[in-house]
């Protein structure tokens, strides 16, 4: 069976300047690839017309499906209809249905209607509209020698309405498309080349339609492993004696056997034992606890955490005692015992993180230098303490020192 492959090209000044993060090409994707949909390449340009066009005609060359995101909103710089007009010599005409979505939006919300936003309801002749039911500019849906093309808006939440209503379904319709299955494992505690050399035979043996993926985060590796297949069952099925061997292979760092955040890893073991946490955060600021609460249901086993950054409010929230700082210093074992300790007591739950560091790219002396870290771990019979020297810059410091904590509690709990 033949490989779909699509192009995704973003379209916006506001993407090459690094102002606006590029997530629109990462979810599509992700979206396509599940589906059997190969993404061949990603392109990013900006508001020029001949670089639309060259873009257009470079990636409908060497993929089956061009989509196109951004360039829709109701300023002069949004030029996507335009440049699609001139591609598919066509013009714009006014689409009925939009027009009257438009008018009923603003007229409900009681704001004025301008010529700005009506011309949001013009769209290029040949075109199939998508209707955005998110927004005010639709979809765009082309078909030229073969090769399809559709132009969405680049807001986020538009832009997958769009997608999950109207162009996923008719793309499946439209290709028929090989198996895709995806198994991941999560590992921690040892680096990616230390892993590949482990691998070194396992990898060997896989076979042509079988693909490992090594994907390194934050002192984390998420290993892939992806199955092409004309038949789904028989794919899944060969996929996954090929997992349980790879799992196997690597048991003593193995996070989890999901693709998913070490939050939720925590959080389904205590929610598997009824247990709940808290955290004292000084140099994550509030880090760990907010990637817990990420995950819907924390609730259910999170209680809070106190941001002691100052010395001042280590002492007075958690009773961390000034003889131990004065004797020992904000950045020590002692004192995330200490902090630990008064977690415990204030948020008067079963485990408790403490982390306390120097995150940089100033503040680290001689003795303590920058990328210091002390994190307690545990419950009120058993606390682990453990010390990283950590060398890069401030944001990955606190980063790293929050998945080095959460892994600390996971290890306990497991105990």
């Amino acid at each position: 069976m033949a490989q779909v492959t699509t192009s995704i090209i973003t379209i916006g000044d506001e993407l090459l300047i690094g102002q606006t993060i590029d997530t629109n090409s990462a979810w599509m994707a992700q979206q396509l690839n599940a589906m059997g949909i190969w993404v061949h390449r990603r392109v990013a340009i900006g508001d020029v017309k001949e670089d639309i066009l060259e873009a257009l005609e470079k990636e409908a060359a060497v993929s089956d499906i061009v989509l196109i995101t951004g360039g829709l909103g109701p300023t002069a710089d949004d030029i996507t209809k335009p440049v699609l007009c001139e591609y598919f010599h066509t013009r714009l005409v006014q689409h009925e249905a939009t027009l009257h979505r438009v008018m009923h939006l603003f007229e409900s919300r009681g704001l004025p209607v301008l010529q700005r936003n009506v011309d949001q309801a013009l769209v290029p002749e040949s075109c199939t509209v998508i209707e955005n039911t998110r927004g005010t500019a639709p979809g765009m849906w082309f078909e030229k020698d073969g090769k399809i093309y559709v132009s969405m808006p680049g807001v986020p939440h538009e832009m997958q309405g769009i997608m999950e209503t109207y162009v996923l379904p008719q793309l499946a319709a439209h290709f028929s498309t090989p198996a895709v299955i995806h198994q991941t494992l999560l590992t921690a505690g040892m680096g990616e080349s230390f892993i590949a050399e482990r691998l070194v035979g396992f990898e060997a043996k896989l076979p042509s339609h079988i693909k490992l993926a090594y994907l390194p985060s934050y002192s984390l590796l998420k290993l892939r492993l992806t199955a092409f297949g004309d038949d789904k069952l028989a794919t899944a099925a060969e996929l996954s004696i090929l997992f349980h061997e790879l799992k196997e292979l690597l048991a003593d760092i193995v996070v989890a056997d999901q693709d998913m955040p070490i939050a939720q890893v925590i959080g389904q073991l205590l929610l598997e034992r009824g247990k709940t946490v808290g955290t004292a955060e000084s140099c994550t600021g509030g880090q760990i606890a907010s990637w817990i609460t990420a995950i819907p249901g924390s609730s259910a086993y999170f209680k809070g955490s106190a941001i002691t950054y100052a010395n001042e409010m280590k002492v007075k929230l958690l009773g961390v005692k000034p003889a131990t700082l004065e004797a020992e210093g904000a950045v020590s074992e002692a004192i995330v015992k200490e902090m630990h300790a008064g977690a415990l007591e204030l948020l008067e739950t079963d485990y408790a993180i403490a982390v306390s560091g120097i995150m940089g790219p100033d503040g680290g002396t001689a003795e303590k230098p920058v990328g210091t870290v002390w994190i307690a771990v545990g419950d009120a019979t058993n606390v682990v303490t453990v010390k990283h020297q950590l060398r890069y810059d401030r944001e990955r410091n606190i980063q790293m020192t929050a998945v080095y904590a959460m892994n600390a509690l996971r290890k306990l709990i497991l105990q």
